[in-house]
């Protein structure tokens, strides 16, 4: 534990350092070119042989080859793997929070009929359609989900500790993420059913077809804002929110098809909207959008409280 450099070792000095360190809970990488090198690179968590300059013997025992024999190969190496991973937690904890806001916008949405106004009959008594959580997981849950795999690290990668060997994807940090998201998707939306529909809670004096287009626009845009949270848990959705060309085509083409099924008549048809006035859509953006403060507002209490 105290010591850095070891210096003129011998093979099986190679052998006793991994089978120490990995004793300690370490997970273990051991670099290696002659066929001496074959045990402790066995025994390494993970064998890294040259590819060039190493024996056969070497290469058949290690878990990585470096095809230029070059050591820092391995450092671009574990940062690719490291944004690979990032992008793995990106991709879930959008598309996780964002299904859990469609789930309470449903199931809030049921339980709280009355006081929405949609309790007039069976057929009212749900803010939102299957057709158009549908439509919401084909747009929002594939364009920009997808997107986000390829997304460039915003974090510094390399600064960060080596993760633990039993730590999980799906830690207890994401779980809360995505409860906070979910539920002020899930609020964002409801108010928005509220707003456009005559009765409730607060009163709007449309029908039940614009209330639940105003619910569903909302969600679909708290979606879009939901991608720029989900670029990390941690660093503001502002810093360098441009990085991400695909992205950027994702959010437009999203905007683009549901315009198109709020006002392409036939699409109304399909998906039983109607069409929204400018005013209309500036209270679904609105209302969207705090999906975002809420999460910037979180990510700044989580940095504060680090600094701390």
């Amino acid at each position: 534990d105290d010591v850095s450099v070891y210096a003129r070792v011998e093979p099986a000095d190679k052998l006793r350092l991994v089978r120490a360190l990995q004793a300690s809970g370490h997970v273990t990488a051991m670099t290696g070119d002659g066929v001496n090198d074959g045990p402790a690179l066995r025994q390494a968590d993970i064998g890294v042989a040259m590819g060039r300059g190493g024996t056969e013997v070497a290469r058949e025992a290690a878990d990585m080859v470096l095809a230029d024999d070059n050591v820092a190969t391995i450092v671009r190496a574990i940062r690719e793997g490291r944004e690979i991973y990032a992008n793995i937690k990106k991709f879930l904890r959008y598309l996780l929070a964002s299904n859990t806001g469609e789930v309470l916008v449903v199931v809030l949405g049921v339980l709280f009929a009355a006081q929405l106004g949609i309790d007039g009959g069976d057929d009212l008594a749900v803010p939102l359609l299957a057709t158009q959580i549908l439509w919401i997981n084909l747009v929002t849950d594939g364009l920009l989900a997808l997107a986000l795999g390829v997304d460039p690290a915003i974090d510094d990668v390399m600064r960060e500790p080596p993760r633990p060997r039993r730590a999980r994807v799906v830690d207890g940090a994401m779980l809360r993420t995505i409860l906070v998201i979910g539920l002020s998707t899930a609020i964002a939306s409801l108010v928005a059913l509220d707003l456009g529909l005559a009765g409730g809670l607060l009163g709007g004096d449309g029908d039940i077809e614009t209330a639940r287009t105003m619910a569903f626009t909302t969600l679909v845009l708290g979606q879009i804002f939901n991608a720029f949270n989900a670029r990390s848990d941690v660093v503001s959705a502002f810093v360098r929110p441009f990085e991400n060309r695909i992205l950027w085509l994702s959010i437009a083409v999203t905007v683009a098809l549901q315009v198109a099924v709020v006002h392409v008549p036939w699409l109304q048809e399909a998906f039983d909207t109607a069409p929204l006035d400018a005013t209309e859509w500036l209270i679904a953006l609105a209302l969207a959008s705090a999906v975002l403060w809420v999460d910037e507002i979180r990510k700044l209490w989580h940095r504060v409280r680090s600094t701390d």
